[in-house]
């Protein structure tokens, strides 16, 4: 049998580093994923081994499962409808497993999600032979979630060949998976992510998981359905940055400067409030659409310049910003800034030729471009044939 799925990436749209300090921040899922393939052996193939393959990073994992299963006997049987925290001990156990595959140096980085991995596929299936396969749009660590996207569609793969979740697996295509089940699966995502990043917040997964757009304050997420089309130009500076580093110095001006970074941060979250409002309102026709773009234009260059003022802008995201400015586009970094990726939007009546035009510039800049759609599906599964 097989099991297919496939979970979107995220961006910040609004309220990055302000949400740290009590504003409302609003994120969306992006139409490039995450992809999983998984598949069991048939009993006359006589296969003992777990293999992970990361088809983009080149780097294929292959483990005897009765080498897990003496690492790993203290598990005992799967439980895949209780989510678990993986324990430290476990994580040492599993790291032995990790060390005895050679990663090379360049790429030790993913080890934190091979870990992820294993704890997800023991306890959800338990000791059992397959083989799963990665493939991925997503750049990794360019700060569009791809990490919870690996964590969500693998997920959804593993729980999607259990008979306990309630999917169709005769129908022809994608599904999505109901309420509950999607809980649980979430919930798993995040012990992933808590794998590899120690202390997430569970946004990252929760984008990926239930798709659209979601507004965030305080530890509080709601959903929120777009009533207009949205696509963004996603420039990947391929600046890697230290998020918390980051973070800690957005709170060090606020020490120095209480008053004026308040007013930063009140600002921030008027923002977001206003662009979700936007995304939110009936729009019933093109002309509306303008007038709505043209506001969220206005919202994305105020939203940069409070990111300015934070102190989290960087000279590559700088000259993304003064590229789309000559075609009259308006543009802020997303995520934790300090290079990372920026996000440009492409109305809905811009001419092919324009777009064509800006991402040359930027690709002769060393940059990625990517174009995406915003706040569509979330993680989708699908069972048999489909490419």
């Amino acid at each position: 049998m097989e099991v297919k799925a496939r979970a979107p990436g995220k961006i910040i749209l609004a309220g990055e580093h302000a949400v740290v300090h009590g504003s409302t921040a609003v994120a969306a899922c992006i139409d490039l994923y995450t992809y999983v393939s998984l598949r069991f052996p048939s009993d006359s193939d006589d296969d003992d081994t777990l293999k992970l393959l990361l088809k983009d990073m080149e780097l294929n994992f292959s483990w005897s499962v009765t080498r897990i299963k003496a690492t790993l006997s203290h598990l005992g049987s799967p439980f895949p409808s209780t989510p678990t925290t993986c324990s430290m001990e476990v994580i040492k156990s599993i790291a032995v497993l990790i060390d005895e595959q050679n990663i090379p140096e360049a790429k030790i980085g993913l080890s934190s999600g091979a870990t992820a991995f294993l704890w997800l596929y023991t306890s959800i299936i338990g000791f059992k032979p397959a083989t799963v396969v990665v493939t991925s749009d997503l750049p990794l660590g360019a700060g569009l979630g791809s990490s919870a996207a690996f964590c969500v569609s693998l997920t959804a793969a593993l729980l999607g060949s259990l008979n306990s979740v309630h999917l169709d697996k005769n129908h022809q295509g994608w599904l999505t998976y109901g309420e509950s089940d999607l809980d649980m699966l979430n919930k798993w995502a995040f012990e992933g992510e808590k794998i590899i990043h120690g202390k997430p917040s569970g946004l990252d997964n929760t984008v990926s998981a239930y798709g659209n757009i979601i507004k965030f304050r305080s530890g509080n997420m709601m959903c929120i359905k777009s009533n207009m089309p949205l696509k963004m130009l996603i420039t990947n500076t391929k600046v890697g940055r230290n998020t918390k580093a980051l973070v800690a110095g957005v709170s060090e001006r606020s020490m120095r400067h209480p008053d004026a970074m308040s007013s930063v941060f009140n600002a921030a979250d008027s923002i977001s409030k206003e662009l979700s409002t936007i995304i939110e309102s009936p729009t019933p026709d093109d002309l509306s659409i303008t007038e709505k773009e043209e506001r969220l234009e206005e919202l994305m260059e105020m939203n940069q310049g409070l990111l300015q003022c934070m102190g989290v802008s960087h000279s590559s995201i700088e000259t993304v910003l003064r590229t789309t400015l000559k075609f009259k586009l308006a543009s802020k970094l997303t995520g934790a800034g300090g290079g990372g990726c920026v996000l440009t939007l492409l109305p809905t009546l811009l001419s092919a030729t324009v777009v064509e035009k800006v991402t040359t510039e930027l690709e002769t800049c060393g940059f990625q471009c990517l174009i995406a759609g915003i706040g569509g599906t979330g993680v989708e599964v699908c069972f048999g044939g489909l490419s």
